[in-house]
């Protein structure tokens, strides 16, 4: 893996396709990826962090380039400055994922000016594809494979 990857960060709770395609599209652009799994103070996760990481790490266990790792910093920033990166890749969706990842980046940047966001649109068929949609849909006993990897949706039907 190339020394400086871009870091796509994110609660992955679960990961979906969605991210997936963000992730895979990242390298493609920059080379290499670290998939870094945060803690989110404002939500409560479905799965455990350990159950999360283990998660990322079989979605990813194949893929060149692509790394995963735990940030145990209360701020993505503080990790970002510990491990010197500085290029953060978002995924948007919509005009609200906009507003609140532009509010982010600028908050990013105030903690550690020399980080840089850059944003890629989903792709079409994962618009409406969020970790809290995948959350809900499993809250009423859906079938989830078709939107996340085969290995979470084996975990989610284990813990169902």
């Amino acid at each position: 893996m190339a020394s400086n990857p871009v870091v796509f960060a994110g609660s992955f709770d679960p990961v979906t396709n969605g991210h997936v395609d963000i992730a895979f599209r990242a390298r493609a652009a920059f080379g290499s990826v670290l998939v870094l799994l945060t803690d989110n103070g404002n939500k409560r996760p479905l799965l455990s962090k350990e159950t999360r990481l283990a998660l990322l790490q079989e979605t990813f266990r194949q893929e060149p380039n692509i790394r995963v790792d735990y940030c145990e910093e209360r701020l993505l920033t503080d990790y970002l400055k510990k491990h010197h990166l500085r290029v953060l890749v978002r995924g948007i969706r919509g005009a609200a994922d906009v507003e609140h990842e532009m509010l982010n980046a600028h908050y990013n940047k105030l903690f550690y000016p020399e980080v840089e966001t850059v944003f890629l649109p989903c792709r079409a068929e994962y618009a409406f594809l969020s970790s809290s949609a995948v959350r809900e849909a499993f809250s009423y006993g859906a079938d989830l494979s078709p939107l996340v990897p085969p290995c979470v949706a084996k975990e989610l039907k284990r813990i169902s």
